[in-house]
């Protein structure tokens, strides 16, 4: 199911085959380490944990965020807002979007890794009720950067966001 907000034509949606190409384009934009076609062949063919979702505006894919679930746990792989949609908001909106999707899913908790540097998007995240809970030291391979860990509980999808209810949450169907 689509989740598209009143404003414009923001669209939420599973990720398919077909959007790895767009998909790339986005991870060469925002990463200097960006996951190859192979690996997201990967995780949608054979990693049953993995969860994707492309976010659209006006029909073109701007952004793309991904999970695994395991168990009651969600761990964020990949989150992305191509360059210049940045400053809008949108990174927030996917953010929150996978959020529901994974207590929707059943999900209790959520965790993700990211770089002590990148001060714009751990502000995103504690907005979103993730706190710090410790590092990884040296995770990132291209500079040895360290990562902060970082945990959320997740409340009844229904709660999350000011806009929409479970019923307008993007569904894995």
């Amino acid at each position: 199911m689509d989740r598209r907000e009143e404003k414009g034509q923001l669209v939420f949606r599973m990720m398919t085959m077909q959007d790895i190409p767009d998909v790339l384009k986005i991870e060469q934009d925002c990463f200097t380490l960006p996951w190859t076609e192979s690996a997201f062949v990967n995780e949608l063919t054979h990693n049953h944990f993995a969860k994707y979702m492309i976010m659209e505006l006006d029909g073109k894919p701007i952004g793309y965020a991904g999970m695994w679930t395991i168990i009651d746990e969600a761990h964020i792989t990949n989150i992305a807002v191509l360059e210049a949609y940045r400053g809008r908001k949108l990174g927030e909106k996917l953010l929150t979007e996978l959020m529901k999707t994974a207590a929707y899913l059943g999900m209790t908790r959520m965790t993700l890794e990211v770089r002590v540097s990148n001060t714009v998007a751990q502000g995103l995240y504690e907005k979103k009720g993730f706190r710090p809970s410790g590092l990884r030291k040296g995770y990132y391979s291209d500079n040895n950067e360290d990562a902060m860990i970082m945990w959320a509980d997740l409340p009844a999808s229904v709660h999350l966001g000011t806009e929409g209810t479970e019923e307008g949450s993007l569904r894995d169907s």
